[in-house]
């Protein structure tokens, strides 16, 4: 999902809706990227993907970035649309996935502009019912035949199944402010945080580092480890070597991918400086020293299990 900047409108009439539409045909072709549904409103779009080479980012890129410079030229306007980087959700289908599809395309009902979804243009509903080639772009036999083995049942039960109300929980997910990096059953969701916790950067997983353990929970590993208190993390001497706060200064950066200000709050360091050079002082220990790099494996695989275990 995305918004224009300031709630702006993102789509001024039918030839900008019209513009984003055909900008999803081009990426589905281009970047292998399955859209199963989309519902663009005046000032921001949902849609609902499949990327089977892993390439999100470079998909939304994509999207946002050539619409905006049509919009713009078509406007004769300049500068950004978009409020931002664009949220999402990584999602189980089997979950999931159906819900999805209703609540991205009861979006306008929901909003007043309609009572009928046959009646809204922007969404991909009308290609759900329809059979016409046109749609054929569209990934949506995959979701219809989740309703039934039967094919033509599916357009059946595809209709009662969007004419009903949106389910609580899918309703309260994307009222929050805040988006789940998740949505799944437990099993999903714990498979994820096994896989993507240290690729806090991925490009793939925006809200990731959501899924890595605390700062607390990596202080504690490592008072356990060292068999120290907290408060000796806190200890800094010019030219005495704490190994302990070094290795926490280090995880917090590897693992959780914090800033230097956020680590720096964390052990009460004055200058973002000072962190930077343990960081680096680290990595090369790491690459000398054998047994301090197993000690910090160790940790980390402790609290990559930890984490699975959520």
């Amino acid at each position: 999902m995305n918004r224009g900047r300031r709630a702006e409108a993102i789509f001024r009439g039918e030839d900008d809706y019209t513009r984003f539409i055909n900008l999803l045909k081009e990426t589905a072709e281009l970047w292998n990227l399955r859209i199963a549904s989309y519902c663009l409103m005046e000032n921001h779009y949902h849609l609902l993907v499949q990327t089977p080479d892993a390439n999100i980012s470079r998909c939304m890129r994509h999207i946002n970035g050539i619409y905006t410079q049509r919009f713009n030229r078509h406007h004769n306007c300049d500068g950004q649309l978009f409020r931002g980087r664009y949220k999402s959700i990584m999602v189980d289908a089997d979950s999931y996935l159906l819900q999805l599809v209703r609540y991205i395309h009861r979006n306008p009902v929901r909003a007043g502009l309609t009572d009928r979804l046959d009646r809204y243009a922007w969404s991909s509903h009308k290609g759900y019912v329809s059979t016409a080639k046109k749609w054929d772009w569209l990934h949506k036999e995959f979701v219809l035949a989740m309703f039934t083995a039967t094919k033509a049942e599916r357009l059946k039960s595809y209709r009662q199944f969007v004419s009903m109300e949106d389910s609580k929980e899918i309703t309260n997910v994307f009222q929050k402010k805040r988006w789940p990096s998740v949505l799944g059953a437990e099993d999903f969701v714990n498979s994820i945080r096994e896989r993507f916790f240290l690729q806090k950067a991925d490009d793939e997983v925006p809200q990731s580092k959501e899924l890595a353990p605390d700062p607390g929970k990596i202080k504690t590993a490592v008072c356990q480890t060292y068999r120290i208190t907290e408060r000796d993390l806190l200890v800094s001497r010019r030219g005495v070597f704490n190994e302990p706060r070094n290795v926490a200064i280090y995880l917090m950066r590897r693992v959780r991918g914090d800033s230097l200000r956020d680590i720096a709050e964390q052990f009460q360091i004055t200058k973002y400086s000072s962190v930077s050079s343990t960081i680096e002082r680290m990595k090369v220990l790491l690459s000398k020293d054998r047994k301090l790099r197993v000690r910090v494996e160790k940790l980390i695989s402790d609290l990559s299990k930890s984490q699975e275990q959520i």
